[in-house]
Order: structure tokens, then C-alpha cells, then sequence
């Protein structure tokens, strides 16, 4: 039986992976320290197979026994979080990452870094392939996301070259689907979250950015075609259905039935105007590409979930 350790296991996204490898057979070590995790999200996973530890991944990583993968998913990952924890973000990104690569050395294990399309920052090449450098503001409100990132990929690599560990980096470009918080400030769990309480639907700006929008279920189906391959060059994953977001704001009123209006307020500082994914890449290496359109995705959204998961009115939402 494989042995896998989640870091950030009980967030959105590290849930939803701690869920799949416990289906395929792994045992899981899911470690999270609860900053925006939440036990209500792996409520549903406990069996023998499956452990939990609350842990700040800043400090040293000691998990018994052999293990054969390590994901390293901890971190803020939403605006209003890594704003809300600038520091934090900076320390999981740096002392996070070399305390999760130490463990997979220690361990001889596959090491698998979640990355992000923040890293391209405010693209001036569009789609963005992986061979794009970036057009970031490091001293920006989100340079202590962007950079936290960018420096978790140059330590990933430089193990990799140096210490000879078998690391992978995917970038993740925007995700959504159950078990977001309602309140986490991202452009999906807000307008739905807004429409279902039938308010005002805030637009940044025009709502003319265009944001691509990756259903959870096939983005964890790519993250785990790459942790099971041989690459460690970087590999974007996302669906590059591109959609301005009052585009996406009218399809969620629409699909909602919603009587608010959309308005709209400023933008926030280093907004990016665009961002999809080229994700010829992971076509080629691992034979994935995305098959939830966002129509789709925002029903199953909304079919999975309950409506005071969708509002935040229930504890962890």
C-alpha cells in the first residue's frame, strides 16, 4: 500500500486529493495547522488508512515509517488570506517547502509541489506556456504570494539538481468546486455565495479580465497523472476555457436564478486582465486535458453542495 503525506491536506483542494488516494489505495498522512483548512472537510475520511495531525509545516516534519509520495499543498491561497497573512504565506512557501522536500529526501519519496498560475503574475504573453518567466510585482500586495510560490519552485528544482530528490511542480491555475469557503474572497464562492442570498454581485473593474476556471475533479486527476510520472519540469494544469468574469457573474445568476444585479466596484491592485492556461504540456507528458466546461462545474457545484455551505452559514465554510 502506498504511503502519501498531503500537506494543507485539509483544505479545498488537499481534501479533495486526500479523498482520491485514499480511493486508489494510498494510505494518507494529512497534515494541516487549520489557518484556512477546516476538519469539516475531512470530516468524511476517517478510517484506518487515513491520519490527521495538526501541524505547522514552518516546523520539522517527522512522519514514522517509510513513505512513498509527498504533496506539499499548504498555504493561503486566496487573496483575502495570503493578505490577511503575509508572513505566513512567505514562511510556508520557504520553511514549509524545505521542511516537505525534507521529508521526501529523508524518505526517498516522490515530492510533488503545488505551484500556481500566480507565478506568470500580470502575463504579457497569453495563453501562458511554462516557459514563460512572468511579469510580477515582488513588493506588490501579492508579490508574498507570487514570490512565495516562485521561491518554492526554485528550491523544488534546486533539491532536485543538487540533492538528487524526485520532485514534480505543477501550476495550478484557477479551481473551484465543493468544500470552498463561501467567504474565501474568490470570484466563484463570492458570486454564488452573493447570488443565492440574491445581493448585489460584485464585478472588479469592467469584469472584462478573463480568468480560466478548472472544475476540481479534473484538476486532481492531472495533479496525480504528474505525481505518478517521471517529469520535473513544471506542467500547467487547467481548462482553458477562457470567460471574462461578468461573463462568469451572469452564468452564475443565470444558473442560480439570482434577483440581485451585478455591479461594480474598483479593481484591486495588480489584478491580473488575463490568464489561461496553454496546456499543451500536460496533453503531450500525461495524456490529461480537462473534460467539466464551466457551465457543467458551477451545477455540480451547486448540486453538491449544500445552501449554507454555499452562504458560509455553517462552521469551516
Amino acid at each position: 500500500m502506498p504511503i502519501t503525506v498531503v500537506t494543507g491536506g485539509a483544505g479545498f483542494l488537499g481534501s479533495h486529493l486526500c479523498e482520491r488516494l485514499l480511493s486508489a489505495g494510498h494510505k494518507v498522512w494529512c497534515l494541516d495547522n487549520l489557518d484556512t483548512g477546516s476538519l469539516t472537510n475531512i470530516a468524511h475520511l476517517r478510517d484506518d488508512n487515513f491520519t490527521f495531525v495538526q501541524h505547522d509545516v514552518t516546523e520539522y516534519i517527522d512522519i514514522p515509517g517509510d513513505v512513498d509520495y509527498v504533496l506539499h499543498f499548504a498555504s493561503p491561497a486566496s487573496p483575502i488570506d495570503y493578505l490577511r497573512l503575509p508572513l505566513q504565506t512567505l514562511k510556508v512557501g520557504s520553511y514549509g517547502t524545505h521542511n516537505a522536500l525534507g521529508l521526501a529526501k529523508a524518505k526517498r519519496a516522490r515530492f510533488l509541489t503545488a505551484s500556481t498560475s500566480e507565478v506568470y503574475g500580470d502575463p504579457l504573453i497569453h495563453p501562458q506556456p511554462e516557459s514563460y518567466w512572468g511579469n510580477v510585482n515582488p513588493i506588490g500586495p501579492r508579490g508574498v504570494y507570487d514570490e512565495a510560490k516562485r521561491y518554492a519552485e526554485a528550491m523544488t528544482m534546486a533539491y532536485h539538481r543538487q540533492q538528487g530528490v524526485d520532485t514534480a511542480i505543477v501550476r495550478i491555475f484557477n479551481t473551484y468546486g465543493p468544500r470552498m469557503r463561501a467567504f474565501d474572497g474568490r470570484a466563484i464562492p463570492t458570486f454564488v455565495r452573493q447570488a443565492l442570498e440574491d445581493k448585489p454581485i460584485t464585478v472588479f473593474g469592467t469584469g472584462a479580465q478573463t480568468r480560466s476556471f478548472c472544475y476540481v475533479d479534473d484538476l486532481v486527476t492531472g495533479i496525480l497523472a504528474l505525481l505518478f510520472s517521471t517529469e520535473h519540469e513544471p506542467v500547467n494544469i487547467g481548462n482553458p476555457g477562457e470567460f471574462t468574469l461578468l461573463e462568469l457573474a451572469e452564468m452564475v445568476v443565470e444558473l442560480t436564478g439570482s434577483k440581485g444585479e451585478i455591479v461594480f466596484e474598483a479593481l484591486p491592485v495588480n489584478d491580473p486582465q488575463q490568464r489561461r492556461p496553454d496546456i499543451t504540456r500536460a496533453q503531450e507528458l500525461l495524456g490529461w486535458g480537462p473534460t467539466v466546461d464551466l457551465r457543467e462545474g458551477l451545477q455540480r457545484l451547486l448540486d453538491q453542495s449544500s445552501r449554507a455551505e454555499l452562504t458560509g452559514r455553517v462552521v469551516g465554510a
